[in-house]
């Protein structure tokens, strides 16, 4: 168990530098990784498994102990990153199944590792998990509300199709993941430091197929993309935090905010965009994923060091 756990953590921790490495393997020698693309969904299917493994129904709780922040997040987020998205591919020209992808992680769910990313940066972990849970809860119907409303005049969008995709590969799964943790608490409880290595390594597969399916098309298009991306993400962290610092939430939970706005479910946008549009829509929820976990990181070094100051916190209690 020991061992388990400190690979666990080693993989955590250095996770960026192995999404870049496998994401820089796949582009030099796709045909190795092609044959993942069938099974993207079940890889999703596996990571969102074991979210529903470490979820309880407890962590709901905080939306009923803090719901403006919650519910304030949730709405920046299905707000904030699908506008970005759009503006970017508009002000960029992007192509429009590149457009369509980028709109497409925009209107995901925050991303898993966001909590991580909160709770090292001092943030408001209790939001942050509430948070993630609520988004995900409602992307069924408002991912692909948001898509078709944003993205339907680069790509024909069925909304319908996808409200049921997100359902089998999201919610499903999860609630699987719930009722396994209710019935079988200890043996959860033993295999849950084998769950960010299986969770890395379906993330892993992911990436790998999407790059290698689309080598030819990223090797024409990088620098495009890969400043769409840069930007949509830099631009969701930053408007999370002066939303949030704008409604009077305080530092801990504007910190909260801003990552779990800025960090995307782009497993899901990978998985979406191979299904129901194309492997070159699924190029930006890969990118995504390599980005997001090095700007996340980056975030997280800056705000720890940085003491909190709760001004709104301290103004009540005095």
């Amino acid at each position: 168990m020991q061992t388990i756990q400190s690979i666990s953590q080693f993989v955590s921790k250095y996770f960026a530098f192995f999404v870049i490495i496998i994401a820089v393997i796949a582009f030099s020698a796709p045909e190795g990784f092609t044959w993942i693309a069938p099974h993207i969904t079940i890889l999703l299917g596996i990571i969102m498994f074991g979210m529903g493994l470490t979820m309880k129904l407890s962590d709901f709780s905080a939306v009923a102990k803090k719901p403006i922040p919650v519910f304030f997040g949730v709405i920046a987020q299905f707000v904030i990153m699908p506008l970005v998205a759009f503006g970017i591919a508009k002000l960029l020209g992007l192509p429009p199944e590149l457009a369509a992808g980028l709109v497409l992680v925009g209107a995901c769910p925050g991303g898993t590792a966001s909590n991580v990313m909160v709770y090292l940066a001092k943030g408001d972990l209790p939001v942050s998990v509430a948070m993630t849970s609520v988004s995900t809860l409602l992307a069924p119907l408002l991912t692909p509300a948001i898509l078709l409303l944003l993205a339907g005049q680069w790509l024909p969008v069925d909304a319908g199709a996808m409200f049921f995709s997100i359902i089998e590969v999201i919610i499903v799964p999860i609630a699987l993941g719930i009722i396994v943790r209710k019935l079988l608490p200890n043996i959860v409880e033993k295999g849950t430091e084998a769950l960010p290595v299986i969770s890395i390594v379906a993330i892993l597969g992911i990436v790998a197929a999407v790059v290698g399916v689309n080598q030819e098309n990223l090797a024409s298009a990088a620098l495009l993309l890969f400043t769409a991306v840069i930007l949509h993400n830099v631009f969701g962290l930053l408007l999370g935090y002066v939303a949030a610092k704008a409604v009077g939430l305080d530092e801990t939970k504007r910190r909260a905010i801003s990552i779990e706005v800025g960090m995307q479910n782009s497993g899901l946008g990978a998985t979406l965009a191979s299904v129901h549009f194309s492997p070159l829509a699924a190029l930006p929820s890969a990118i995504f994923s390599v980005w997001h976990n090095i700007s996340g990181p980056i975030l997280v070094s800056l705000w720890s060091r940085k003491k909190v100051d709760n001004e709104d916190d301290n103004k009540k209690a005095s």
